[in-house]
């Protein structure tokens, strides 16, 4: 399954939606996203599982690049 995590770079300061990047995780829960960003000190806002249709329409963004956790 591949997920979307929505995140802050900042992690000491209040999330602004203008400062939001995503990144797409491949990965059999959302509990195994989460350990394998533990380490990279992200402010995590929200991870969503992307259905076909949803990752279909991820796929056209020119920034789509899947990590395997």
């Amino acid at each position: 399954m591949i997920y979307k995590v929505l995140y802050q770079e900042l992690t000491l300061e209040v999330p602004v939606r203008e400062r939001t990047k995503s990144l797409y995780v491949e990965a059999e829960t959302e509990r195994e996203v989460r350990k394998f960003l533990s380490d990279r000190n992200l402010n995590i806002e929200f991870i969503q599982q992307l259905d076909e249709a949803h990752l279909e329409y991820e796929k056209e963004s020119e920034d789509f690049v899947v990590e395997n956790a």
